[in-house]
């Protein structure tokens, strides 16, 4: 199956569109007394001990990557923020979900070419990142040297393990992220892409 999954695009455009407005409404309202210089990540799903730190920390795990070294739970704010809770609670139904984000690039930041080993379909226990835009005007993410072109409200699967890097442009940047495990809902979705 991995062999299958290497076939795989570096980057797909999934079927899904959001509501752009809805995004931006509860996102303003969640990142309203943010203050951040150059980049900021916030929060939304993560893991439950750092949500609620009454929860024992976890045993130490062989392997992070697959994201079942804990449990995770929804943050006040995405509880709170009736259309983003709508968005995960859409891919909650359909697979597991583990961290979720709003992840903030300052206008005319970049952010340095990198890998990110865990996040790609074709490797075992891994989880993938789904990236939704939300505020990206001027955005130009790059993958394996070429632009892909996100637009607000759009869902993407990118391999994330490959290098990429971030110019971003004369407005703010916002992204939300949401890191799933792949199951067969997902790969079908991928190869039908």
């Amino acid at each position: 199956m991995e062999d299958i999954l290497e076939q795989v695009k570096d980057r797909i455009q999934l079927p899904f569109q959001f509501d752009v407005e809805k995004l931006r409404a509860d996102v303003l309202k969640i990142t309203e007394n943010d203050f951040y210089i150059y980049y900021r990540v916030h929060t939304l799903r993560g893991p439950a001990h750092q949500i609620d730190p009454t929860l024992p920390f976890p045993q130490a795990a062989d392997d992070y990557a697959d994201g079942s070294w804990c449990d995770w739970l929804d943050t006040k704010d995405l509880k709170e923020a009736t259309y983003l809770n709508e968005v995960v609670n859409f891919f909650k139904q359909n697979t597991t979900v583990n961290l979720v984000r709003i992840l903030r690039l300052d206008k005319e930041e970049k952010v340095k070419e990198h890998t990110d080993p865990t996040l790609a379909i074709h490797i075992k226990k891994s989880m993938v990142r789904l990236t939704i835009p939300i505020f990206n005007n001027n955005e130009k993410f790059y993958l394996n040297n070429s632009i892909v072109p996100m637009k607000a409200g759009e869902c993407w699967y990118m391999r994330l393990s490959d290098p990429h890097y971030i110019e971003n442009g004369s407005t703010e940047r916002i992204n939300l992220t949401i890191d799933i495990i792949p199951n067969d809902w997902l790969k079908n979705l991928l190869f039908t892409s």
